[in-house]
Parts: C-alpha cells; sequence; structure tokens
C-alpha cells in the first residue's frame, strides 16, 4: 500500500447517538479482504496457489517477513452462537492425527516458497487452539521453527479459551515464546452463559489475567459480543464494568449475527430471548461510553486498545493495517495460511483450504497442497483495495499518492464513488476536499460504510444479507 499521510495524534473519541447507529444498522463487509472472501472462486486452484508461492521463493519477495495463520478446528464443546470452521469433540488423538497432516501441508509449503522464511507474526486460531495438550503445542511449535524463522521480536498470539487452560498452560505458553493472548470471554453474565452454553465464572478469567500479567505477556485481548440470548442493556453495563476492571489491553467487541440457516449450532438458540434491534443499539452505544470513560483508544470498527498498547500506538503513527485476523500492526505483508479452511494472501492472490476435515485430508493424502479456491487480483481489485484498506486503516486516502502508484486519475476514475459519498460527507462521517478525503471521529464508527462505497463487487450485488451487521 503506498504510504498516507498519518495524523499526529488519535482524533479525539466522539460517541455516536443511538440514533446515529440505528441509522446504519445494516449488513456489510469487514473489510479483512478485498475482494472479499465471498468472491473466491474454485477456478483458482492449487496449481495456482502453488505457482504464487514458487514466484515468491524465486523473488526478491522472498526477502520480505511473512505472517503465519494457523487453524485449529477441534472445541471440547459447543458454543451456540459460533460461526467459526469448528469440529466439536474431546478425543485428544484428533489433534494429534490433525498434526500429522498439518506437517505434510507445512513440507509442501516449503518446498515451493523455500526453507526459513523470516516470520514476524504468527497467529494460531479456531477453534480452540489451547485444544492441543502441551505436548502437541510443542511439537507444533517445534514443526513451524523448523520450517520458518520466527523473529524474536515479533508477534505470536494465541486465542483462549479460559476453559481450557490455568496457570501452568500459561506458563507452557510464555515458554514456547507466545507474547499476546486472546481470552474468548463474550459475556461474564451467568444466564447469557447457560444460554449460549459456554460456562466460564468472572473470577477464573480474572485469575488467567494476573497470571498472564505475571508472566509478562506483551499484551491481551478479551472477545466480547453484544446481541446473545438473554443480554439486555442493564445486563451487558455489568459485563463492562468487570471488563474495564479487568483491564486488558485490547478488546474486540463483535455484533452477535443470528444466522441459524447457515450456522447449525445456533439453531439451538431460541430467537425470542434474543434483543431486538433497538436493544442492541443501546448496548453498542454504552459500551463505547464505558471503554471511553476507561481510557480506551478506538481503533476502527470493533476494536478498542489502552493508549500504550501497540495497536493504539500504530494507529497515531499511521502505522496500522488489516489482515484475515483484524487489524494489525504489522507491515502489509504476505500471509501463509495452514490447515483446514485457513485462508492466505501471497502476492496479489487469496486463497483458501479445503473446509471439510475428510477433504482436507484426502488432498495431503495424494500429496496435493488442500487449496480449493481463492482469487487472481485483477488490476482494478489492487487499486480498490489499497483505496479500502486506507479507509480502514488510516481513515485517509490521498488522491495523488494512490493515482501515482497505480497510474491512474483518482477523481477521474473515482468520480461516481465520490459523489456517492455525498450523504455520509453531510452526515459528517467524512470530508472529501480537492486532494483527500478523510474519515472524521465520528465516521470512525461507521468506516464499513465509507469503504463500502468504493467495493464495486458490492455495488453490482445488492444482496449483503452474508455479511455481519455494521453495528
Amino acid at each position: 500500500m503506498p504510504p498516507v499521510s498519518a495524523p499526529a495524534l488519535t482524533p479525539p473519541i466522539v460517541v455516536p447517538a443511538p440514533s446515529v447507529l440505528q441509522r446504519f444498522d445494516c449488513a456489510g463487509p469487514r473489510y479483512t479482504s478485498y475482494p472479499t472472501a465471498d468472491r473466491f472462486v474454485d477456478a483458482f486452484t492449487a496449481e495456482d496457489y502453488a505457482q504464487t508461492l514458487e514466484q515468491r521463493g524465486s523473488t526478491g519477495a522472498s526477502a520480505r517477513a511473512l505472517s503465519l495463520y494457523v487453524h485449529i478446528p477441534f472445541c471440547e464443546s459447543l458454543c451456540y452462537y459460533c460461526a467459526c470452521n469448528k469440529i466439536v469433540t474431546r478425543h485428544k488423538s484428533k489433534g494429534r492425527e490433525y498434526l500429522d497432516y498439518l506437517a505434510r501441508e507445512i513440507a509442501l509449503q516449503v518446498e515451493r516458497l523455500g526453507r526459513g522464511a523470516v516470520v514476524r507474526q504468527l497467529h494460531l486460531g479456531g477453534g480452540t487452539p489451547t485444544f492441543l495438550d502441551d505436548a502437541g503445542l510443542r511439537t507444533l511449535m517445534g514443526m513451524l521453527r523448523e520450517s520458518f524463522t520466527l523473529s524474536p521480536d515479533g508477534e505470536h498470539s494465541i486465542e483462549i479459551d479460559p476453559r481450557t487452560v490455568d496457570r501452568e498452560r500459561l506458563v507452557t505458553l510464555a515458554a514456547l515464546g507466545f507474547n499476546r493472548l486472546s481470552f474468548g470471554v463474550q459475556d461474564f453474565d451467568p444466564d447469557v452463559q447457560k444460554a449460549v452454553h459456554r460456562i466460564q465464572p468472572a473470577g477464573q478469567v480474572f485469575d488467567l489475567m494476573a497470571t498472564a500479567r505475571g508472566l509478562g505477556f506483551d499484551s491481551v485481548n478479551v472477545d466480547l459480543i453484544y446481541g446473545l440470548p438473554r443480554q439486555s442493556a442493564a445486563s451487558f453495563d455489568r459485563t463492562l464494568a468487570q471488563v474495564c476492571a479487568l483491564r486488558p489491553d485490547r478488546i474486540a467487541l463483535y455484533a452477535y449475527a443470528h444466522l441459524p440457516e447457515r450456522f447449525k449450532a445456533q439453531r439451538r438458540i431460541a430467537t425470542e430471548a434474543l434483543p431486538d434491534a433497538a436493544a442492541k443499539v443501546e448496548m453498542l452505544s454504552r459500551s463505547i461510553a464505558a471503554f471511553t470513560e476507561a481510557g480506551y483508544v478506538y481503533i476502527g470498527m470493533d476494536h478498542f486498545a489502552l493508549p500504550g498498547d501497540a495497536l493504539a500506538v500504530a494507529k497515531r503513527q499511521g502505522r496500522l493495517h488489516r489482515n484475515f485476523q483484524g487489524y494489525s500492526t504489522q507491515p502489509d505483508c504476505d500471509l501463509v495460511a495452514l490447515g483446514v479452511s485457513a485462508i492466505g494472501r501471497v502476492g496479489a492472490t487469496y486463497s483458501q483450504n479445503a473446509k471439510t476435515l475428510e477433504e482436507y485430508y484426502d488432498l495431503l493424502d495424494q500429496g496435493r497442497l488442500p487449496v480449493v479456491r481463492g482469487l487472481a487480483l485483477t488490476r482494478d481489485d489492487v487499486l480498490r483495495r489499497t483505496v479500502i484498506m486506507a479507509i480502514m486503516c488510516q481513515g485517509r486516502v490521498d488522491f495523488e499518492t494512490i493515482g501515482s502508484a497505480h497510474l491512474v486519475d483518482f477523481e477521474r476514475c473515482f468520480a461516481a464513488e465520490l459523489e456517492a459519498l455525498a450523504p455520509l460527507v453531510a452526515q459528517g462521517l467524512v470530508v472529501v476536499g480537492d486532494r483527500h478525503l478523510e474519515v472524521t471521529p465520528l465516521g470512525w464508527f461507521f468506516v464499513r460504510a465509507i469503504a463500502m462505497v468504493f467495493d464495486r463487487y458490492l455495488q453490482a450485488d445488492r444482496n449483503r444479507t452474508r455479511f455481519s451487521r455494521i453495528v
């Protein structure tokens, strides 16, 4: 992405009124990529991906650091709200078998990519990565270190179900080189936890946080979800107060998307127990106010961070980036993805592995990379990705900078989009000048709506029900 002018200071937080939040209660992409994953096609094959890896390995691109994502799909119990690609089982042998197949995939990737590529960002997601026991995690990290060079000053993060770890496991994670943790909390209210089949006492999370602090982890994130069954604005206020007292370095606040026709687990949630749209908007508004009052910086979309956290520093300095794991402090770089359903980005391509364990294993048994779909970006895709990511990450688009980098006349190329921004300008969400556009402090809360204006695929296809709500 071309450099953009960075604001000297983080803009002041402006808490949007519930009426404004309500106005933008619509569906839209999260823009962890552009084009978005729903645009991937089967015509992009494992052979296309292999060629992309080989090109990277044989050119100067191989000297650039990588991001690495590993998907661990297993969970010991089912959370009814979950829309992730997961496999519910208590059989630990499943994890050991999975690691054997991961080793095969790593070998196939490294064969084309080259051994020893530097990794500055490693993320283990799922499912529940801590489904793997200590021996399994050691095996996995050993495999990765044998094939890649994990930068000693890189970000090494792992998602954690607090019910699956204790002090000893956190000690193991620190010893293995993890320096960032993400705790899945969702809600501290016992009635809500019962309704979504995820019981975890608040005291357990507080104890784990204290342990993590003592062990010196660089950053701890907490995930929350609003809009769950049996939630109310009053009950969620109590959770917000507990989270502020917990004081994690980062907070991710997601809106629950109830799509039982797509996600079987959600059929166990009684629709009548869900808060209505007005209640969800009120929860969001109160959350923003609570976190702001507690001293958190609003990063963008649904992320908050303490002022000293690397994510908040990156936003202040205009160094924020975005990938399939969300906002990142790392430079815009290739992402190699490992495991069932994992999505990666190398060069001007996206790729996704087989979504079922059976197909993933079958392809690896055949000695083939498990990629089943993806996308080779067009020149227009690359241009629009640059614009959308500048909006999502820096909140500013410099017309001349992007025009020069992509050899286009920005104003002429995007004349229709700049005109379509007029209603958002009138609502105080974005400012459009002669040479740039800039997201306002209020507009940051609706940055997805601003980015959507530049999404050619979305403008051609008004069926947005497959996306999550903007607020």
